[in-house]
C-alpha cells in the first residue's frame, strides 16, 4: 500500500478545515549543508553516518524513525516540521542542524502518484507487468530512472514503488504493479528498476516484502508457507532485486507469515534479510503495519510509518528502561542515515523544477511498445494496412476518451483530469477512492485515425450489442478494447471480463470475422470468444501514450515483442486454488491511527500449499493445458533458435543461434529452461536465463547467456542454505516456457 487513497479521503472527511490549504506548502525549507566531519565525502557512507550519530540526542535519533502520523500528512501544522511536507505519502523531518535533510516520500509505483496536487505533472508510464513483459533489463532501467528523475523535480527524496510480489494468486488487484509470476525474472527486472531510480539519487524501496500476494483481507491474511517453497520463490525474487540495486529500503508487509506479522518477523527480517542477504538499508512498515514496539525493533523494523504509535514516545521509554539497548538504538539509526548518504540525498538533494513532458511521453511509450504482447494473429490478420483499409469500426472501452489505469496508491493523477466519468454504480466517498476507475487522455480513436487517416473510423461504445454488431458489419476491421479494472484494497471476482464484455465480443466476431481485441487489463483474463477472433493484443495498461503506441504496434509501425511474465489460465478451475481465501465475517473496529475508519480484524488462514508449483511450474507440473503459457508472445516475423551449447563453469554458460527467418526487423527472446535431478523434487522446469536480441530480417547471432549457481540450486532447509542437488541437469532453449525445441544435458555436482 503506502498510502493509502481512501484514508486520504477519511482525513479530510474528519480533519478538513480552512487552514486545510496547508496541504499544498511550499517546497521543503532549503537544504542545511553537513556541517561536520560527516561532510568529507570520501569517508564510506558508514563511516559518514556513524560520525553524525555520535553527535546526535536520543529525541534526535528516536525522530528519524517514525513518521509523524496520518494527521501531519494531510493537516500540517502552520508551524513546525509538518508545514515541510510536500503533501506526498510520507515525510520524516530531518536534523537541520546536522545537515540531515527531510524524508519526502511519494508512492511511484508506475509515475509519481498524486502529482497534480500542486499543479505539478507526473508521467503516467504502463503498468509494471507491462515492464516485466518486455523482458529487457534495459526497459526496466529506464523505467525506473525516469520515476527516479520525476520524483526529484517533484522535490522527492524518496520512492514507495517496486513491487515485486510474485504472482500467485492472479485475481490480486496489485498484480499490475508487479513483474509477474517468475522470481528470477521479477527479480532482475525489478533490481534494474530500482537501479535506475537510485542513480537519480533517490532511495529506492522493493515492497511489499514478503508472501503478500492478495489484497482481500490483506492485514490481517496469515500466509503459511514452507521455509523451502519461501525461499525459492517469493524471497528469491527480492533477493535478487535487493542484490542487483543495493536498494536503500525494504517495506514489509501487512500479513502475518506463519503466524507473525510481517513487520515483526524475525525469520524474514533478521535471518534472512539481515543475516543471509546482507541487507544494509533501512526496512520501513507499510502504512499501518506496525503491531509492537520491542518486538519489531528486535526483529529488524527501522521506521514506523505513517505515525509514532509504536516507535516515537513507546521506542524511546523501550531505550530507557533498557528493553532496547543503546546500540541497537544507534543501529536502526545508522541503516537510515548510512543509506541517505550512499543514495546521495545529502550531498545532491533534489532541485524542483519542471517536469519534461515529452521526455515522459517518449519513455511510456517505448514501455509499451516493448510490453505490449501479440497473443493471436490468426491468418496474418495484423498488422493493418492503412492503404487497403476503407472503414474501422472502433468498439468499447471508452476508447474515443483515453485508456485505463489500475487504482489505488498507484494511481498517478491524469493529465488534464479523469477522461472518463466513474461507470453508474460505482462506490462512492471513501470506496470511490479505493477503487476509482481513471482514464488517461491518451485516446485510441484519435490515434487510430492518424494511423489510418483516408479510412472511415466510427466508434460505438459498445454497451448495445446491436448496435455493436451493425456497426462491425459494416466495417472492413473492427476493433474491440476490451477493460478489465484492477486497484488496491480489493481482488477481482474472477478472471472474466466485467460488464457483459464477452458478449460483446462474440456479437462483434459473429458480425465482422476481421476482429481485433485489444485487452487493458491488470493482469490474465479468460476468453471464451477466442476461437472467434482473428486477433488478440494485450495492453495491459498502456500508460499516457497507450494509445499510440497501440496504434503503431496494429499497424506495424511497431514490430511487437513483449513475452508474458503470466501464465493466462483458460479457467479459474485450473488455478491452485479455484476459491480464493477469504477473510471470514467478523466485527467491525476501529484501525488503529485511524479510529474513524473500522475494520473487520480477523486473522484468517492463507494455504500456499501449492508451494514450489508457482505460476507456470503449476501447469507443468499438473499437466494443465494454460490458454498462453509463460513466456508467450507473436511477432510479426518469425524466428528460429538452435545450435545449444552448454558449458560448465562457475554455473552455465548457455548458447543459441537465433535467426530471423521472416520479411521484418523484429526481436525475440530466446529463454532457457533448466529441469533438475529428480532428487531435487522441483516442478519439471524454471527458467534460469534468458535474452532479448533485436534482428534485421535473415540476420542470426549467436547468444550467451550465464546462468549462475543461484539460479540452478535449490534451498536446503536442514542445513539453512542453498544447494546444486548433484546429477543431471536437462537445459532446454526456445522462445516460451510449452516451446522448448532444443535440450542438452550436462552432470553437476554439489556446490
Amino acid at each position: 500500500m503506502n498510502m493509502r487513497r481512501w484514508s486520504a479521503l477519511a482525513m479530510g472527511i474528519v480533519l478538513f478545515v480552512a487552514g486545510s490549504a496547508s496541504l499544498h506548502a511550499q517546497f521543503g525549507a532549503p537544504h542545511a549543508a553537513p556541517s561536520g566531519p560527516w561532510s568529507n565525502k570520501s569517508l564510506s557512507p558508514d563511516q559518514r553516518a556513524d560520525l553524525v550519530i555520535a553527535q546526535m540526542t536520543l529525541d534526535e535519533k528516536i525522530q528519524l524513525l517514525h513518521g509523524l502520523g496520518w494527521r501531519s500528512l494531510f493537516m500540517p501544522t502552520e508551524s513546525g516540521p509538518a508545514v515541510r511536507s510536500l503533501g506526498g505519502a510520507g515525510f520524516i523531518p530531518g536534523i537541520p542542524r546536522l545537515g540531515i535533510p527531510d524524508l519526502q516520500m511519494s508512492d511511484a509505483a508506475v509515475g509519481v502518484a498524486r502529482g497534480a496536487q500542486k499543479s505539478r505533472y507526473s508521467t503516467a508510464l504502463p503498468s509494471g507487468v507491462a515492464d516485466a513483459a518486455s523482458w529487457d533489463p534495459k526497459i526496466a532501467y529506464e523505467y525506473g530512472a525516469l520515476i527516479g528523475s520525476e520524483l526529484r523535480d517533484q522535490g522527492f527524496n524518496m520512492s514507495l514503488g517496486g513491487g515485486v510480489n510474485l504472482t500467485r494468486e492472479p485475481r490480486d488487484g496489485r498484480t499490475f504493479e508487479y513483474e509477474g509470476e517468475d522470481p528470477i525474472l521479477a527479480g532482475a527486472m525489478v533490481g534494474q528498476m530500482m537501479k535506475g531510480e537510485q542513480d537519480q539519487h533517490i532511495i529506492g524501496d522493493i515492497k511489499h516484502y514478503a508472501v503478500n500476494d492478495q489484497e482481500n483481507g490483506r492485514n490481517y491474511a496469515n500466509s503459511i508457507i514452507g521455509q523451502r517453497a519461501m525461499r525459492e520463490s517469493d524471497l528469491l525474487a527480492f533477493q535478487i532485486g535487493i542484490r542487483d540495486s543495493g536498494v536503500g529500503a525494504v517495506m514489509c508487509s501487512y500479513n502475518l507469515i506463519n503466524g507473525t506479522y510481517a513487520c515483526e518477523n524475525p525469520y524474514t527480517l533478521h535471518d534472512v534479510l539481515d543475516r543471509d542477504w546482507g541487507f544494509r538499508g533501512f526496512v520501513v512498515s507499510d502504512w499501518g503495519g506496525t503491531h509492537s514496539t520491542v518486538p519489531a525493533a528486535k526483529a529488524g523494523l527501522d521506521i514506523e510509518m505513517p505515525g509514532n504509535g509504536y516507535f516515537g514516545e513507546p521506542l524511546k521509554k523501550a531505550v530507557q528502561d533498557g528493553e532496547i539497548s543503546a546500540a541497537q538504538l544507534n543501529e536502526m539509526v545508522h541503516r537510515v542515515l548510512r543509506t541517505e548518504f550512499a543514495t546521495g540525498i545529502v550531498d545532491d538533494p533534489p532541485q524542483p523544477k519542471v517536469v519534461d513532458v515529452m521526455h515522459g511521453f517518449a519513455v511510456a511509450q517505448h514501455v509499451e511498445e516493448e510490453g505490449a504482447v501479440l497473443l493471436k494473429n490468426a491468418n496474418h490478420q495484423l498488422p493493418l494496412v492503412a492503404a487497403t483499409i476503407h472503414s474501422i469500426a472502433v468498439i468499447g472501452g471508452h476508447a474515443d476518451a483515453g485508456v485505463l489505469s489500475g487504482g489505488g496508491s498507484a494511481q498517478v493523477d491524469p493529465a488534464g483530469g479523469n477522461a472518463v466519468q466513474p461507470p453508474s454504480g460505482s462506490p462512492t466517498g471513501i470506496m470511490a477512492l479505493l477503487s476509482e476507475w481513471v482514464y488517461h487522455r491518451s485516446v485510441p480513436l484519435d490515434a487510430l485515425r492518424a494511423a489510418a487517416p483516408d479510412a472511415k473510423v466510427t466508434f460505438d461504445p459498445g454497451i448495445d450489442t446491436a448496435s455493436a454488431a451493425s456497426l462491425a458489419k459494416s466495417a472492413d476491421v473492427a476493433i474491440v478494447f476490451a477493460i478489465q479494472h484492477e486497484s488496491e484494497g480489493t481482488d477481482l471476482p474472477n478472471l472474466s471480463l466485467p460488464n457483459n464484455q464477452d458478449a460483446l465480443i462474440e456479437a462483434v466476431a459473429a458480425a465482422n470475422p476481421h476482429t481485433i481485441v485489444v485487452l487493458e487489463s491488470g493482469g490474465a483474463v479468460t476468453m471464451p470468444w477466442l476461437g472467434q477472433v482473428s486477433a488478440v493484443l494485450e495492453s495491459w495498461y498502456p500508460g499516457i501514450r497507450g494509445a499510440q503506441a497501440i496504434a503503431a504496434i496494429l499497424f506495424g509501425q511497431v514490430n511487437p515483442s513483449g513475452r508474458l511474465p503470466i501464465t493466462f489460465p483458460k479457467t479459474e478451475a485450473d488455478l491452485p486454488h479455484p476459491e480464493e481465501a477469504k477473510q471470514p465475517a467478523g466485527p467491525l473496529n476501529a484501525m488503529p491511527g485511524l479510529p474513524m475508519l473500522r475494520q473487520n480484524q480477523t486473522i484468517f488462514d492463507v494455504h500456499y500449499d501449492e508451494g514450489l508449483k508457482v505460476g507456470y511450474k503449476w501447469y507443468d507440473a499438473e499437466n494443465k493445458t494454460p490458454l498462453f503459457p509463460f513466456g508467450f508472445g507473436l511477432s510479426y516475423t518469425t524466428f528460429t533458435i538452435s545450435d545449444l551449447k552448454v558449458v560448465r563453469g562457475d554455473g552455465l554458460d548457455v548458447s543459441v543461434r537465433v535467426r530471423n527467418t521472416g520479411r521484418r526487423a523484429g526481436q525475440e527472446v530466446a529463454q532457457i529452461y533448466a529441469s533438475l535431478p529428480a532428487a531435487a523434487e522441483e516442478p519439471p522446469r524454471r527458467l534460469v536465463g534468458w535474452q532479448k536480441v533485436r534482428l534485421e530480417p535473415g540476420e542470426s547471432r549467436i547468444v550467451t547467456i550465464h546462468v549462475e549457481p543461484l539460479y540452478l540450486s535449490i534451498f536446503d532447509v536442514d542445513k539453512d542454505r542453498w544447494t546444486m542437488a548433484p546429477g543431471d541437469y536437462t537445459i532446454s532453449a526456445g522462445s516460451s516456457s510449452r516451446d522448448l525445441p532444443l535440450s542438452a544435458v550436462v552432470k553437476l555436482g554439489e556446490q
